[in-house]
């Protein structure tokens, strides 16, 4: 069961986004958390939020207690932990009210406790490794839904954590910036070390709400500042939220049902078997409401799904939005006038027909089949559509093998792709 634990930066302490929502006051070995936990659920999925600097925000960063934080979402059943935050820009191209989705960390701080780890047992140290201490699953899906969202945003940075409460000296803030760090804030590096430690995949969302102190011509930082921006702007914060969580915890139940069969169909292969997806009432159920949610109001005319599965999926999808549905099919199959398309396959090629009034010049088309692996076919799909002149909206997947790098040659093609799960490895 995923279960995701909110942070909650300056400005969204106590969000009203959360379903039949309770308090409950906890305690751990490490004491007690900075707020009570606000208990319930986003868009179906279990949620637990704390307030970082309390509902109030009376606690001085380097106050917070993080491993009591930390340790009190473990407790509760975390699988997942999301981050708010606000920071400072250390960078021109970062303005006022975007979002970073941050994939680095410096830790400046020197006063906090930032580890479990008291002590070792005899001959046993525990050294957390750290090189990328954001979860990549969880950036991706952040970076997904601000692209649906379309909010301002930068796919990665670092970000410098300081001890606070005090804001940076000019000196220090040109420093940071000639260390590569590319935002500032008083909060991030101890979750994100204490979450590694804990074996919970951490994320963290940042809003640029200033430009420190290093920048000529524009006011130095003051609190009344940073929160009349975060302010302003909280609501594309909420609204990631709102998308993100989703996509956290429904995609963990279609993925659980999706059974690999290994060395099929050849030695060394990792088979990912779809049939006991659709044989799961529940999670082909979730995976269609997915697809409904991302499409329901795109402008679509037809959809087209390619032989074989991806005709489960595409009727499915395209009978719940009321669209017309479109077959590509190997050759010889198709009983009336076709255009064809040649595709490479591992070994020789294949050819894949579409019927020729099948799509009428200038109509919209999604793209629906249920794997993508090295593109090839996916891409002869799309040739085909665009010979009838057919736009294509986007391609859309249930399974990614990103190992194979059939997702980044459709988008070096240009066309847009949306995958709601992936395996890596082959």
């Amino acid at each position: 069961m995923v279960k995701i634990g909110i942070i909650g930066g300056s400005g969204l302490d106590n969000p009203n986004i959360i379903e039949d929502a309770r308090d409950v006051l906890v305690e751990t070995p490490y004491g007690k958390p900075t707020s009570p936990l606000k208990i319930g659920k986003i868009k179906g999925v279990e949620v637990v939020l704390i307030a970082r600097h309390g509902r109030e925000h009376t606690i001085p960063p380097t106050q917070v207690n993080f491993r009591a934080n930390m340790y009190a979402l473990k407790q509760q059943g975390c699988t997942h932990i999301i981050a708010t935050t606000a920071v400072g820009s250390l960078r021109e191209e970062i303005d006022r009210g975007q979002l970073v989705i941050l994939d680095q960390f410096i830790d400046f701080t020197r006063h906090r406790p930032i580890t479990y780890h008291d002590s070792f047992e005899p001959h046993a140290p525990i050294h957390s490794p750290m090189a990328d201490p954001f979860s990549k699953e969880l950036r991706n899906f952040l970076i997904d839904s601000c692209r649906e969202i379309r909010v301002p945003f930068h796919e990665k940075g670092t970000v410098i954590t300081i001890e606070g409460p005090r804001f940076s000296t000019k000196a220090e803030s040109h420093m940071f910036r000639a260390w590569g760090a590319d935002v500032i804030n008083m909060s991030i590096a101890p979750e994100a070390i204490l979450a590694n430690e804990l074996k919970i995949p951490y994320a963290a969302v940042a809003m640029s709400t200033d430009y420190d102190c290093w920048k000529d011509g524009e006011e130095a930082v003051t609190w009344e500042s940073v929160l009349q921006i975060f302010k302003e702007n909280v609501q594309k914060v909420t609204d990631l939220l709102i998308t993100t969580i989703p996509r956290i915890g429904n995609p963990h139940l279609i993925r659980s049902s999706i059974r690999t069969v290994p060395h099929w169909p050849k030695q060394g292969v990792m088979f990912r078997d779809i049939t006991t997806l659709l044989k799961d009432k529940n999670a082909f159920n979730q995976t269609m409401e997915l697809l409904v949610q991302r499409y329901d109001k795109m402008d679509i005319d037809f959809i087209v799904g390619i032989e074989s599965r991806g005709f489960i999926f595409g009727a499915a999808l395209a009978d719940r939005l009321n669209l017309g549905f479109v077959p590509i099919r190997k050759k010889g199959k198709l009983p009336a006038d076709t255009v064809s398309q040649e595709y490479q396959l591992e070994y020789g090629t294949d050819i894949m027909e579409i019927h020729t009034d099948a799509i009428h010049q200038g109509s919209n088309v999604l793209i629906v089949d249920d794997l993508i692996a090295t593109g090839g076919t996916a891409l002869a799909a799309g040739n085909l559509v665009r010979k009838l002149g057919g736009e294509i909206v986007e391609f859309s997947f249930i399974v990614d093998l990103p190992d194979l790098g059939g997702k980044r040659k459709l988008e070096m093609a240009g066309y847009k792709t949306f995958v709601l799960v992936d395996f890596e490895g082959e």
